[in-house]
């Protein structure tokens, strides 16, 4: 994973840009592309600190509560499919992707395979 550019090299050039150079001159100067002075001003401007932000760190699960329990309620009472149960939460209020509605079911075991006696996968 990338890691940010020193300190030194975001003041540097945030120094030259508020000295009255063009952000592509401190660019070429510097050895930089022209977005990242462009963002670090923007980032000085609003505030105060041309520090990078947080990299990566941990999402907290947004299927949580009472949309979990909801949500293992309605995975046992009914078929479904995780389109549907992404639509229904929707509904409900809660604003996930597909991905976030199947490691939820996986993580709760619930994931729905094919048995030999069904013969779902045999021929008629």
């Amino acid at each position: 994973m990338a890691k940010p550019y020193s300190m030194d090299l975001r003041e540097r050039a945030l120094s030259r840009v508020e000295a009255g150079e063009s952000v592509r001159s401190v660019a070429d100067a510097l050895s930089i592309s022209p977005s990242s002075v462009v963002k670090w001003s923007r980032r000085f401007r609003t505030t105060g600190s041309v520090a990078p932000g947080q990299m990566g760190g941990h999402r907290p699960r947004l299927i949580v509560g009472d949309h979990a329990a909801w949500l293992l309620a309605r995975m046992a009472a009914d078929d479904f499919t995780l389109r549907g149960l992404v639509a229904e939460l929707a509904d409900r209020g809660l604003k996930v992707d597909y991905r976030t509605v199947w490691n939820f079911v996986h993580r709760e075991d619930l994931s729905f395979k094919k048995n030999r006696s069904g013969k779902r996968a045999g021929p008629a």
